[in-house]
């Protein structure tokens, strides 16, 4: 077997020794639990994705969960029992994950305090919507939400002054100095 073959765990293709990926070339089981791994080709896969999955999608995804079982956990204070209590979870997680995920995908384009303020809104209003199915009246959810929407404003906008090397426009938003008439295009190589 070819040594870069052994080297990732791949069988070799027999009619030339080299690895095939085209034509299924897989790791062998030796060779996965030699790397702490024992699970089966398809489960693995979705292992390795998993560990390549950025933060602007796994954090808005398991934040979502989260407060889907915080809706959950609210209604069933409120008397609300089985599969009702669930669809407000289910509701609750679909619409905050895609909501988080929306801001988290264009955070980079946003100035520090509009980025700040739609993280600020996003929990504002999840928050006063499920303090207000607690059966709370609209007039103490509502101000419980902008509270809270504040105090979220106030911490994202300290965050992110005080880690301004993390941001990816960094301090000055210093933009590519871009050639006169090339519009982004690709230099033609003729």
């Amino acid at each position: 077997m070819d040594q870069h073959a052994q080297r990732h765990g791949a069988r070799a293709a027999r009619s030339h020794g080299t690895v095939d990926g085209e034509h299924g070339a897989t790791a062998d089981a030796r060779s996965r639990e030699s790397q702490g791994t024992s699970l089966p080709a398809g489960r693995a896969g979705l292992a390795d994705r998993a560990k390549h999955l950025p933060a602007t999608v796994s954090l808005p995804i398991v934040t979502a969960l989260a407060f889907g079982c915080f809706t959950i956990f609210r209604t069933h204070t409120d008397g609300t029992k089985g599969g009702p209590a669930m669809l407000y979870g289910l509701a609750a997680a679909v619409v905050s994950g895609v909501l988080g995920l929306l801001v988290a995908h264009f955070q980079s384009s946003m100035l520090t305090e509009t980025r700040a303020l739609a993280y600020g809104a996003l929990f504002g209003c999840s928050m006063g919507w499920v303090y207000s199915l607690g059966g709370e009246s609209i007039l103490k959810s509502s101000t419980f939400g902008l509270a809270m929407g504040a105090i979220m404003f106030v911490v994202s906008l300290y965050v992110f002054r005080t880690h301004r090397v993390r941001e990816p426009h960094g301090r000055h938003r210093p933009h590519k100095p871009r050639h006169q008439g090339s519009h982004g295009l690709p230099v033609a190589t003729h």
